[in-house]
């Protein structure tokens, strides 16, 4: 399900990236004023529309190009590893496990498998809202292009760490779990947690994008609690089905929410000033100078 998931982008994307330099968000009136002293106010004013997020051809496609590609590969790889005998399994132990995940071992639930992919395959279609918001409506194209990019950085990141790293999963320790599945290939992809990075890298995003398109908005944290919310939850379920340690969930967690609000957050037009960010003039009598600050 993730691979299929992962490599269609690379199908998408070239289409997309076609139109996504077109469409452009009118921005507010860009409004940057410098003050020294008291006495001196520099402002400077332009009306020239500018869109929030800029593309870079020259670095985008290579990097997107490099994450689909590579996911693509090593989903065939890490999905198709050999199984492993029944007497290499008989010899695990989790006392070898580090203390930290040791209390993780349990067995295999398919119940919780099931539900964990309830909200990975829920989160895939989440560019789709972009349409429904006026502001962000003209912007799809570009939008989805960026989503799909760091989608596949994220892919990139987890396929590699498990293309090169054969950690057991918690169910292949318990003895409650069916050999057919202890010896299975990808009972050996345990690091990291991949269906938790994806929907961290996913929802984060959307929170991201809603955040830069709407400043002022009053509701922005009920983005960024649904998606600390579903990252949680679908953790929580991967960890319940056995399949990862709690490392492997955090390790997953991290990844993909930095993922999700870093690319949008470097791909942001430096032009359009913060509304969270105030510069105005200090003196205290014996002293001038300028004073910055940030809301959070």
């Amino acid at each position: 399900m993730m691979k299929r998931s992962l490599c269609c982008t690379l199908l998408v994307s070239s289409a997309l990236f076609l139109f996504a330099q077109n469409d452009s968000l009118p921005a507010t009136k860009v409004d940057t004023t410098l003050s020294i002293d008291t006495s001196k106010t520099f402002s400077v004013e332009t009306n020239i529309d500018q869109p929030i997020y800029k593309l870079k051809p020259a670095k985008d496609i290579p990097v997107f190009l490099l994450g689909a590609g590579w996911s693509g590969y090593a989903f065939t790889k890490i999905y198709s590893k050999d199984r492993t005998s029944e007497d290499r399994i008989l010899t695990l132990d989790k006392n070898d496990i580090n203390g930290f995940d040791r209390w993780a071992v349990r067995p295999y639930s398919e119940k919780f498998g099931k539900r964990s992919n309830v909200i990975f395959v829920g989160s895939m279609p989440l560019p789709f809202l972009f349409l429904a918001c006026k502001n962000t409506r003209s912007d799809f194209f570009k939008l989805t292009f960026l989503y799909l990019e760091a989608m596949s950085i994220t892919g990139m990141l987890y396929t590699g760490s498990v293309y090169f790293n054969d950690r057991f999963r918690p169910y292949a320790y318990s003895y409650e779990t069916p050999m057919a599945w202890r010896t299975r290939g990808g009972a050996k992809n345990s690091f990291y947690a991949g269906h938790v990075a994806l929907v961290a890298t996913s929802t984060f995003f959307m929170a991201k994008v809603y955040a830069d398109y709407n400043p002022g908005s009053k509701i922005k944290w009920l983005f960024y609690s649904f998606a600390g919310a579903a990252t949680a939850t679908i953790g929580y379920w991967r960890h319940r089905g056995g399949y990862h340690f709690p490392s492997d969930i955090l390790i997953g967690m991290t990844q993909g929410t930095l993922t999700g609000i870093l690319v949008p957050h470097f791909h942001k037009n430096k032009l359009i000033k913060d509304p969270n960010l105030s510069l105005f003039p200090y003196s205290d009598g014996q002293a001038r100078g300028i004073s910055l600050v940030y809301k959070f």
